[in-house]
């Protein structure tokens, strides 16, 4: 089966774009993509919806399902909007129906949209987390894990595990990659695995670095940026309002307002386009195969964006 893909990222978070009706197999052409292409941190599905402008399915690397993406989500805002000629649209998720917007560029040339992160929860149960019997993590260590390190434990819906960290953890990872590999392997505190984000303040935000679920370490994932602006209003070390993140993919702004005892989230940033591809779908690798490509300008506008933010994005890099 013949279809068309195109490649696309949200702050270097690269994926395959797909339209297509609600099928069977989308993993398996996850799978198939990134044995094929080592640049692509999984597959973005475009689906008809019956309440919203579009559903949105998100698959990783290994083929399992994502319950939603926020770069992901930009790419397909974008899609979606300039497809139907709207500014504004839902896009239907996993968990939740979530309102985009096409925004105002930072730089030339780059497309910028604003999606909705959501829902917010503190509940262990609903990462899943397991750990003695707490209910919540809130900004406080995991003794086994570091005495030092404050974590917290949210699912936007994602699940996500953020560690408040010092520089050093930044220019060496060995720490948070062998904790990562642990939760998102056979444990007792991760069921499903989860997304470990460390973060440390910088002079004009923070700096994210991402252990994705599915994925590994990545230039960036949304939701785990907006996660990690919420716990880093709610520690202090930022304030509430719009925070500069900045990750090693880039740089995005992600919103942070207190509603009560509920937060709305939303991340603001690029949505790039790479190339159009048109991809003959077989169901072994080996008959499968990319048969012709487009490529688009878009990256060196971006580029020369990240150019300018490069040196603050970089310094834990």
């Amino acid at each position: 089966m013949e279809i068309t893909l195109l490649k696309v990222h949200g702050s270097m978070n690269t994926f395959y774009l797909l339209e297509g009706p609600e099928i069977e197999h989308y993993d398996q052409l996850t799978l198939q993509l990134s044995q094929m292409d080592s640049s692509v941190d999984g597959l973005l599905v475009v689906l008809p919806s019956e309440k919203d402008h579009a559903k949105m399915r998100v698959f990783n690397r290994d083929g399992s399902e994502a319950s939603m993406c926020g770069n992901g989500l930009r790419c397909v805002a974008r899609y979606v909007c300039e497809r139907d000629g709207l500014d504004e649209a839902v896009i239907e998720t996993v968990k939740a129906s979530l309102a985009v917007k096409k925004e105002q560029p930072l730089a030339d040339g780059n497309a910028m949209y604003a999606v909705e992160i959501s829902p917010v929860s503190f509940e262990l149960a609903d990462l899943p987390m397991s750990y003695l019997a707490n209910s919540e993590w809130l900004m406080k260590p995991l003794p086994f894990v570091s005495e030092e390190i404050n974590f917290s434990a949210v699912a936007v819906p994602n699940p996500h595990l953020i560690g408040i960290v010092p520089k050093a953890y930044q220019e060496d990872d060995s720490h948070q990659r062998k904790w990562a590999e642990t939760f998102n392997g056979p444990n007792e505190y991760f069921s499903d695995g989860v997304n470990v984000s460390y973060v440390t303040k910088v002079e004009t935000g923070i700096f994210v670095k991402t252990f994705e679920r599915g994925v590994g370490f990545t230039n960036a994932c949304g939701t785990a940026m907006t996660a990690s602006a919420l716990i880093s209003c709610l520690s202090g070390i930022v304030p509430y309002g719009e925070v500069t993140v900045y990750n090693p993919g880039g740089m995005v702004k992600c919103t942070v307002e207190k509603d009560g005892e509920d937060f709305k989230l939303a991340l603001s940033g690029n949505a790039t386009y790479l190339s159009s591809h048109r991809f003959e779908w077989a169901e072994e690798l080996k008959d499968s195969k990319f048969l012709s490509a487009e490529t688009f300008d878009e990256q060196e506008d971006y580029e020369r964006f990240i150019d300018q933010v490069a040196e603050k994005a970089k310094q834990f890099v």
